[in-house]
């Protein structure tokens, strides 16, 4: 197991910066985020996969000071009801991907994305309750028409590149839960795992070492952050 920092942690700092700050504090890897929701200050994939030069630049400036690159991080959604955001966080994930490849980097994380409940949806939709039936049948809509063929695609763009995709089981999102997970697996395949972050399983009242034992190795990446429970709530 190596220690990384998130860089989009550190994003007020310039790269340079940020990875001498994850080097002092003795950590041996950084995971670098291309952009989507937690945005993109660190590493932008459209600018070095069209200029070999800052390509190796950015690889030499996280090589020499001896850290390794964990994964590439494009946090989106793909699935968004709107058309133009959605194809912006597909590009990007797409983008990621060959980054990915190109560095030798064998991970990407993303979320699974969230559709809205019908074609003229302005918003997305998700659905975590059974009852009354309509809320079924919105996610009967949403994993038929939108998900598995969105994963379909993009799971087999992802291996054909020799890249692993993590999702975040993130609340809000089609996959959010270790069930939701694998009903996304059963449409991607192997190709696709969880970035294990046990924070987004204490929102659900979920025990963290139950969910890491029934996903076992599965588990692509992980995430640590502090994290409680309020009682009171």
């Amino acid at each position: 197991m190596k220690v990384g920092v998130f860089t989009v942690l550190l994003a007020d700092r310039p790269l340079a910066e940020a990875l001498d700050y994850v080097r002092e504090a003795g950590c041996e890897a950084v995971e670098i985020g291309t952009g989507g929701y937690p945005g993109d200050a660190h590493c932008k994939p459209k600018e070095l996969l069209g200029d070999q030069v800052v390509m190796d630049n950015f690889r030499q400036a996280i090589e020499s000071r001896g850290l390794e690159i964990s994964a590439l991080s494009c946090h989106g959604n793909p699935l968004h009801p709107d058309e133009e955001l959605a194809r912006k966080h597909d590009e990007l994930f797409r983008d990621t991907v060959r980054l990915a490849a190109e560095l030798g980097v064998g991970r990407v994380i993303t979320f699974s994305g969230c559709p809205g409940d019908s074609e003229g949806s302005r918003h997305p939709n998700w659905v975590t309750c059974p009852w009354p039936p309509d809320y079924l049948e919105v996610l009967e809509w949403q994993w038929n028409e939108k998900v598995a063929p969105y994963w379909r695609d993009a799971a087999s763009f992802a291996r054909d590149h020799g890249i692993r995709v993590a999702i975040e089981l993130h609340p809000g999102f089609v996959a959010y839960n270790t069930d939701s997970f694998w009903r996304l697996r059963e449409i991607g395949g192997e190709t696709i795992g969880v970035n294990f972050d046990p924070s987004h399983l204490f929102w659900q009242q979920m025990d963290p070492l139950v969910c890491v034992r029934e996903l076992r190795d599965a588990i692509f990446h992980v995430h640590a952050k502090d994290t409680w429970v309020d009682a009171q709530n």
